[in-house]
């Protein structure tokens, strides 16, 4: 598929992205802890009618494309396996509210509107592939009736910032899901879940590393679930795997222009001399359209002063002066704009190659998504440190 091109006059839009690898310290395990139960044996039998397979689905017309492409051939699979068909949804047509990618949320909806008919609930990425006969199998294996949370198992091999050093003196003893392999709660839990989020308050607003937080509100600080480690949910393919995840970069034509994005590098004065070295010693040299940000002007860089002081707090006022010297016509015309921090690193080469998904046409922001009271209809936005 050739890229879209923008001809001159068209709206301009703005993209904030990040690239989000495995976190530091992260690990998986496929039964890491004691209290972890890895297999339980059972003669329950669900049948396919009985699943919901939730794709984690986003609106945008790329990503809603590649939900929908996954959501015919799990459909498909299910017509060839003959064994009933099994209700499948993209997570962005529940609701007008898009605060649903945080999945509590959507618990009471799911609940409400599947509870009766199913057995368990699949939440699954769009880029995750699934074999049904595989997944019933591990399924089947765990009695529907009591409260299990399935996943791929990771934890923390030491204490995290980003989990606020939660189980500090051991950081092993916690497992949370990694979402690209898939993860399933049985309806019983599912159903106390979408209670909870009805009638008790989340403990924290904000919505940072969902995976963790999820697991988090699971637990209820041992009075749920732990989770239970699933071998056949991957990542990786390899033996008796119910599911995969594809990690290459989507293949949608030539890569965008070098001339098409526009780069702001926001910076401040402290950091003229440690971080702006680095970014001009490394990626600089793949941006056609580059322009540092700095609350002073330092002509040996070159600097430009938006007229912004720096806060050590909150950093949407020089921001938002980015965004209108873009619009401004002061900098080079471009289909994206790319904000980084000076301490962010990118692959220009290979943002170039994946911008080609995306219409610029639209209205696109991409990023790391955070979230803040999103149960109470809050509101997300993009963290600014990974771009």
């Amino acid at each position: 598929m050739p890229c879209q091109s923008v001809v001159n006059g068209c709206h301009l839009v703005v993209l904030l992205l990040s690239w989000l690898g495995p976190s530091t310290g992260v690990k998986h395990t496929d039964c890491a802890h004691a209290a972890d139960r890895c297999e339980q044996t059972t003669n329950s039998s669900t049948g396919l009618k009985e699943v919901v397979l939730v794709i984690q689905s986003q609106r945008n017309s790329y990503h809603a494309r590649r939900a929908s492409q996954r959501k015919a051939g799990i459909l498909q699979q299910a017509a060839e396996l003959g064994q009933g068909v099994p209700v499948v949804l993209l997570l962005h047509e529940l609701s007008d509210y898009d605060g649903y990618w945080s999945i509590l949320p959507a618990l009471p909806h799911l609940s409400t509107t599947y509870g009766r008919s199913a057995a368990w609930f699949f939440f699954l990425e769009e880029e995750t592939r699934i074999s049904l006969s595989a997944l019933l199998h591990v399924l089947n294996r765990y009695p529907a009736q009591k409260e299990w949370f399935l996943a791929k198992r990771l934890h923390d091999e030491e204490a995290s910032i980003i989990h606020h050093y939660a189980f500090s003196e051991d950081p092993a003893s916690f497992g949370y899901p990694d979402p690209a392999a898939g993860w399933a709660l049985s309806k019983p839990l599912l159903q106390r879940l979408a209670e909870r989020v009805q009638l008790q308050p989340l403990k924290s607003d904000f919505t940072i590393d969902l995976k963790h937080e999820i697991a988090l509100f699971i637990w209820e600080e041992g009075k749920g679930p732990r989770l239970t480690a699933v071998p056949e949910f991957c990542t990786e393919t390899r033996e008796n795997c119910a599911t995969t995840f594809t990690t290459y970069l989507p293949s949608c034509g030539d890569p965008v222009v070098k001339k098409n994005v526009f780069v702001a590098v926001k910076t401040c004065q402290k950091f003229h001399s440690e971080r702006v070295p680095v970014v001009k010693a490394t990626w600089e040299k793949d941006a056609a359209f580059i322009e540092y940000y700095s609350d002073v002007s330092d002509a040996s860089i070159p600097t430009i002063s938006l007229g912004v002081p720096n806060t050590e707090r909150g950093h949407c006022g020089k921001t938002f002066a980015i965004l209108r010297r873009f619009l401004s016509g002061a900098v080079p015309k471009a289909d994206w704009l790319l904000i980084v921090d000076d301490d962010t690193l990118i692959s220009l080469p290979r943002l170039r190659r994946l911008l080609c998904c995306y219409n610029p046409k639209e209205a696109v922001s991409l990023g790391e998504r955070y979230g803040f009271g999103l149960v109470q209809k809050g509101y997300s936005y993009t963290t600014g440190g990974g771009g």
